[in-house]
């Protein structure tokens, strides 16, 4: 194996580099399996092998920013859930007055709808490109540990986020934690690893204008929306859940027998 920092020949398991004392990461072994990173060639004579070799270097990504690119695609994804959060709203609940009562089937269609959107752009992003757009600003990507298909190690990773994301991702967290190359169960399973990459200037770019875009779409889709009456009754789920309003000065959030007042 090599080590990351002089190029220089380290056991597969080594902690540290006896030529120069760096610290090699835990699971490096496992970039030059997958061959992301190779193995320094043998040099024989003294001047070249005094020069530093070029080879590329990969280090896996840390857990703090896998949870930025994370938060990122969440924002960038904002704009979407907004849209279709209005329709199942305006659609599936009810309206009394001042007051908005979210019911059962409508909250079930957003939350559907939601997760749906997040999967697929998890998904097709991280099977085409390796990363999504949270990924590409942040300067991480997705790399497969074995030869199987990009699509179905993806779809994999992306639906564990179900057990993943449990405890506002503590489940995650933990077992990357204690994972030598912080992987996450839904790496685990998909036979996944989550590296450090650098992209171009046009990849960030283009992060950032679909990121205003959708931001855009949604300042225009929402209010129209909202104003258009196509609400109707659920044959199900139909019971009230949420109720939002305003009562004076204050505005109130009411799910079940939880009150939240907001005095303005």
């Amino acid at each position: 194996m090599e080590c990351p920092h002089c190029h220089g020949q380290v056991s597969s398991h080594a902690k540290h580099c006896k030529r120069c004392g760096g610290a090699i990461p835990s699971g490096q072994y496992l970039l030059e399996e997958i061959g992301l990173t190779k193995p320094a060639p043998v040099v024989t004579n003294t001047a070249a092998a005094s020069a530093p070799a070029r080879t590329n270097r990969y280090r896996f990504a840390r857990l703090g920013d896998r949870f930025i690119a994370f938060a990122v695609d969440l924002a960038l994804l904002f704009g979407l859930f907004a849209i279709v959060d209005a329709w199942a709203f305006m659609r599936w609940a009810r309206f009394d007055a001042n007051e908005l009562q979210l019911t059962a089937a409508s909250l079930v269609l957003a939350i559907t709808l939601n997760a749906t959107i997040l999967f697929l752009y998890g998904w097709l992003l991280e099977a085409t490109c390796g990363a999504t757009l949270g990924k590409v600003l942040v300067g991480i990507r997705v790399v497969r540990t074995t030869q199987g298909g990009a699509l179905a190690a993806c779809a994999v990773r992306n639906l564990l986020r179900i057990v993943d994301g449990l405890g506002f991702y503590l489940v995650g967290t933990a077992v990357a934690a204690c994972s030598d190359v912080r992987q996450r169960i839904g790496d685990i399973c998909a036979h996944t690893a989550v590296i450090e990459e650098k992209f171009g200037v046009a990849a960030r770019v283009c992060a950032v204008v679909l990121w205003i875009a959708t931001f855009v779409g949604a300042g225009w889709a929402v209010p129209r929306i909202c104003s258009a009456n196509n609400q109707v009754q659920a044959p199900y789920l139909n019971q009230v859940v949420v109720r939002i309003g305003r009562t004076g000065n204050s505005a109130y959030l009411r799910i079940a027998s939880f009150t939240l007042d907001v005095h303005s």
